[in-house]
């Protein structure tokens, strides 16, 4: 799965011989279950619960499943795969349009899924999202802003890619090769210069991050200039939009490595948001967006659902008839 930079290209691409395929784009059982364990991880319960409501896969509700080991394209970088998927998300939203009267479609993205949801739309001229978007659902959508936990994965391996028999450290060689491991990192102006890493000898907070990764070991040889990743312009996407996150459970805001070794797990040191994306990211992140509404006054409605994750947001029942109601409503 790791990806290694071309520079001839100037993107990141397969290794040599792998070949990356999506099965089913465009329908909604593109989302598969994984684990049988976890029988609704990836969507599934939400379409399910869509479909009891008359929703029908390859009618009025489909699927754009992604690739989360790239960045979307950033100024001054390549992103092959990016650039052919908004292509064909922007084309399957046509087609959704066109199979339904020319009308416009309801977007939902929940975690990445929802961040690539807003850069897609920001890649698309206003007046295409003005025929054919009517709205816009984020779903515990991962902020451009940042949020510790990308320090941790950086650090002592992914938790977004769960492996029973393979530790989180033995993935982490496999992380950093990934474009997408460095987009989320905590920014600077909304986590200033408080200490998100702690070691014996050095702590570090989003003013660090070169010297951070150095320590790592992690390298960023064909990556952009270093500040480019740290640009978090937030682009409201100026379509009625409907945020969801919840809030109210353990978040790591800092990271403590006690013997400057990050080859031991950390401790951590908690405060609120969803388990994953901390709330102080969450509320900056809302008021960005909140943006649109002044003075275009385009619709923005923030929802705050307590004590529910950042992964089953749209699992959990009480927070699930949250979202459906919202999705009900985008639609009437």
């Amino acid at each position: 799965m790791s990806l290694v930079f071309d520079p001839v290209v100037d993107d990141y691409v397969n290794q040599p011989g792998v070949e990356t395929r999506v099965p089913n784009f465009g329908s909604a059982y593109g989302f598969t279950v994984k684990n049988e364990s976890s029988p609704f991880w990836c969507n599934v319960k939400l379409r399910n619960e869509l479909e009891g409501l008359g929703y029908r896969d390859g009618d009025t509700l489909f699927g754009a499943p992604y690739d989360i080991r790239h960045a979307p394209p950033r100024p001054g970088q390549c992103s092959k795969v990016y650039t052919d998927y908004f292509a064909r998300v922007k084309d399957l939203v046509k087609h959704a349009s066109e199979k339904n009267g020319n009308k416009p479609v309801i977007l939902i993205g929940h975690s990445f899924g929802g961040r690539l949801m807003l850069d897609f739309l920001n890649s698309t001229p206003l007046l295409w999202r003005k025929i054919f978007i009517k709205h816009l659902v984020l779903l515990s959508p991962t902020p451009h802003i940042g949020f510790t936990e990308t320090l941790t994965n950086l650090a002592s391996g992914p938790t977004c890619i769960p492996m029973e028999t393979i530790p989180r450290l033995a993935l982490r060689p496999m992380w950093w090769s990934f474009t997408s491991s460095l987009l989320s990192l905590p920014s600077p102006t909304v986590f200033g210069h408080e200490p998100l890493i702690i070691t014996k000898h050095r702590n570090y907070s989003a003013y660090d991050y070169q010297d951070f990764l150095a320590a790592l070991g992690f390298s960023v040889k064909g990556t952009l200039p270093f500040n480019k990743w740290v640009d978090k312009r937030v682009e409201a996407p100026m379509v009625p939009t409907t945020y969801l996150s919840g809030f109210g459970v353990q978040t790591p805001k800092q990271v403590v490595y006690r013997d400057d070794n990050f080859n031991v797990y950390p401790e951590n040191v908690y405060g609120d948001g969803d388990g994953v994306v901390n709330w102080n990211s969450v509320l900056v992140f809302a008021k960005e967006l909140k943006r649109q509404q002044s003075p275009e006054n385009i619709l923005f409605k923030f929802i705050e659902i307590p004590n529910v994750s950042h992964s089953y947001i749209a699992i959990q029942d009480d927070s699930l008839k949250i979202v459906i109601a919202e999705i009900l409503e985008a639609n009437s």
